[in-house]
C-alpha cells in the first residue's frame, strides 16, 4: 500500500512523514527525485513544473513499485503535493495497475496558519515566496482534494505528532486487513 501524503506547500507533509516513518518503519518515497531525473535529462525542453511532464506521471508509480518489489515491506510513504486532479487520477491508475493501492491522506489548515508556517520554515527559507504564490491554486483545489481523500486531517491546531498518530491509525488496520484477509 502507498499512503501517499497530500496537501499544499508549508501544511507539514515532510515532517508528518517522517514521523509516520519513525512509529513504523514504512519505507519513505520522494516522487520529487523522479522530477530531478527528468529535469537534468530533459534541460533541452521548456517546462516550469515536472509534473507537467506525462513522463513523470508514469514513471512515479513505476519507480515506486519497484521500490517496494525491490525492498519489500507493507507500506510506502509517499509526499507529494499533487493539485492537479487528473494527474492525480494518472498516478492512481498507475499505482492500481501495479496492484498498489492507494491511501489519500489530504493535510489542510486554515490560510493564516499556513503562511505563519510558510514564514517560519527556516529550513526551505528560499522556497517561501513560492509556497506563498501556490496557496491559491491549493484553495482551488481543495475541493477536488479533500473528496478524493481517504483521509483529511485539518492541522492548524494539531501538532506534527498528533497527525502523524491519526496517519497510522487510520492506515495501519487496512494493512493488516490486506495481508490477513478475514481476520
Amino acid at each position: 500500500m502507498i499512503v501517499w501524503i497530500n496537501g499544499t506547500f508549508g501544511v507539514g507533509k515532510t515532517t508528518t512523514a517522517g514521523l509516520v516513518n519513525e512509529r513504523t518503519g514504512w519505507r519513505q518515497f520522494d516522487p520529487e527525485h523522479v522530477g530531478y531525473l527528468l529535469a537534468g535529462n530533459l534541460r533541452d525542453l521548456a517546462f516550469d513544473d515536472f509534473q507537467d511532464l506525462p513522463p513523470w506521471r508514469v514513471l512515479v508509480p513505476i519507480v515506486a513499485d519497484e521500490i517496494l518489489r525491490f525492498a519489500g515491506g507493507p507500506a510506502m510513504v509517499a509526499v507529494q503535493t499533487v493539485l492537479d486532479e487528473a494527474y492525480w487520477d494518472e498516478l492512481e491508475a498507475g499505482l492500481s495497475a501495479r496492484n498498489r493501492s492507494v491511501f489519500h491522506v489530504v493535510l489542510d489548515a486554515d490560510e493564516e496558519a499556513l503562511r505563519r508556517r510558510i514564514d517560519g520554515d527556516r529550513n526551505e527559507a528560499q522556497a517561501r515566496q513560492w509556497r506563498l504564490d501556490h496557496l491559491p491554486a491549493f484553495v482551488e483545489a481543495r475541493s477536488w482534494l479533500t473528496r478524493s481523500a481517504d483521509l483529511v486531517i485539518d492541522t492548524t491546531d494539531r501538532s506534527a505528532d498528533e497527525v502523524a498518530g491519526l496517519i497510522v491509525e487510520a492506515a495501519g488496520p487496512l494493512l493488516d486487513e490486506r495481508s490477513c484477509p478475514g481476520r
